[in-house]
């Protein structure tokens, strides 16, 4: 990544900061911070603290109101605290980020500037880097006003160097046209790449492609490795898979292209979904899509309706709303987690929880869940946990495709149950 764009590990203490407002009730605004928290947490930085207040908007020069600012402020000014960062769950203008820096004395972010950080930091291949310092310098071209000095020293950069028109320019002049100019480049190196992607997907043959779509930290990676047999790195933080992975995998006889790709998120910034739409191109030209969901999470149909808003974005720009079925796409919805799902029971007129059981596979089956969509399951991917079922719905939907797509070649993938029968 380039020098002005922070991305080393961050150790900071830190307070979050959300609002509660019309749209976003308490309830609501208390999900969506512990989501910043965990973020917080994968990027490496300790909160210590949370900030909310109840407002009809966000205030727009300073995000909350003059007394909540002054409360946040002496509280980070408290040395006994050792505060260095105060982390805001929505994006900030150009203008909130400069009145709070000037105020507050400390580091600024946002949830954008915060999943840029994560990308950068887990972005391994030249694909990911590229598109992930793109969407970084979108993010950060209108807010230059504050990040003059570290580019001065990338102005003679680069391949060639770049032209200056010299000193009768303002350094915010220079520092525009560079980012403006590395934009420009890296949009260039992303053709490319598109380029090489396209070729690579012609030479997999007619393969039935097979996507795993869901929101972040539901279990891809895992359910990945257990049905290719592969070491995708996964572990439990948000965004821990961010390149796109495609292995073959085989069930009974038939054999198929199974991708792994990025989780999405509640409020995911416009600057990733723009950067990420060559990769998420494996989820477009897909056959069948495999919606993975995290069943413990107390969110997960907001989960769900987040995947699918972003999903008709990418695929059919045209759609709008929750549809289960997602753009049309032939789809199996795997309910995954269900070691840790919990029942929670409660009184009519008391929203206090009054006992919590795990609910046993078969009365999982008997629930509205299993009524989302015509073609749900429920599995355990760390247990393997009916991952049998699983299995027999993936080789019933992939042969299906595969028996339209070549007709003339179905008797090679005979039932083997008739078989042992």
């Amino acid at each position: 990544m380039k020098e002005f764009i922070l991305t080393d590990t961050i150790t900071e203490n830190a307070v979050l900061v959300g609002l509660i407002t019309p749209t976003q009730n308490e309830q609501k605004s208390k999900e969506y911070l512990d989501e910043l928290d965990f973020l917080a947490d994968t990027a490496g930085i300790h909160t210590v603290k949370r900030f909310t207040q109840r407002v009809e908007q966000a205030h727009p020069v300073t995000f909350v109101g003059t007394g909540k600012l002054q409360e946040i402020k002496a509280y980070t000014e408290d040395e006994d605290n050792e505060i260095g960062m105060v982390i805001f769950d929505d994006e900030l203008s150009p203008k909130q980020l400069r009145n709070l820096e000037a105020e507050l004395k400390v580091k600024i972010m946002d949830r954008t500037s915060l999943i840029l950080d994560i990308f950068a930091a887990r972005a391994q291949t030249a694909d990911a880097k590229t598109q992930v310092e793109l969407a970084q310098y979108n993010y950060m071209l209108p807010r230059l006003k504050r990040l003059w000095t570290h580019l001065e020293r990338q102005s003679g950069s680069g391949s060639g160097g770049l032209r200056m028109r010299g000193p009768g320019e303002t350094q915010l002049e220079t520092d525009r046209r560079i980012i403006l100019h590395k934009i420009s480049k890296l949009k260039e190196d992303l053709k490319d790449i598109d380029k090489q992607k396209a070729n690579q997907r012609q030479n997999r043959g007619k393969l039935v492609r097979v996507a795993l779509v869901g929101y972040t930290n539901v279990g891809k990676s895992t359910l990945m490795n257990l049905l290719s047999k592969s070491d995708v790195f996964a572990e439990n933080k948000l965004f821990a898979t961010l390149d796109t992975t495609v292995r073959k995998v085989s069930i009974e006889n038939l054999a198929f292209l199974l991708t792994d790709t990025v989780g999405f998120i509640r409020k995911l910034p416009t600057e990733l979904i723009e950067a990420f739409k060559s990769t998420l191109d494996e989820v477009r030209e897909a056959d069948l899509l495999v919606h993975v969901v995290d069943i413990s999470h107390p969110a997960f149909e907001e989960q769900m309706e987040t995947v699918t808003k972003t999903l008709n974005e990418i695929i059919n720009p045209v759609g709008a709303g929750f549809t289960p079925a997602l753009t049309g796409k032939p789809t199996i919805i795997v309910f995954n987690k269900i070691d840790a799902f919990e029942h929670i029971e409660k009184d009519a007129d008391d929203l206090t929880p009054r006992s919590k059981e795990n609910i046993p596979l078969e009365e999982l089956k008997r629930t509205w869940m299993n009524n989302l969509h015509e073609c749900c399951t429920f599995i355990s991917a760390k247990d393997k946990e009916n991952i049998e079922e699983l299995k027999a719905l993936l080789y019933q939907k992939v042969k299906e495709i595969h028996v339209e797509r070549f007709p003339y070649n179905d008797f090679l993938y005979q039932d083997y149950s008739e078989e042992a029968e």
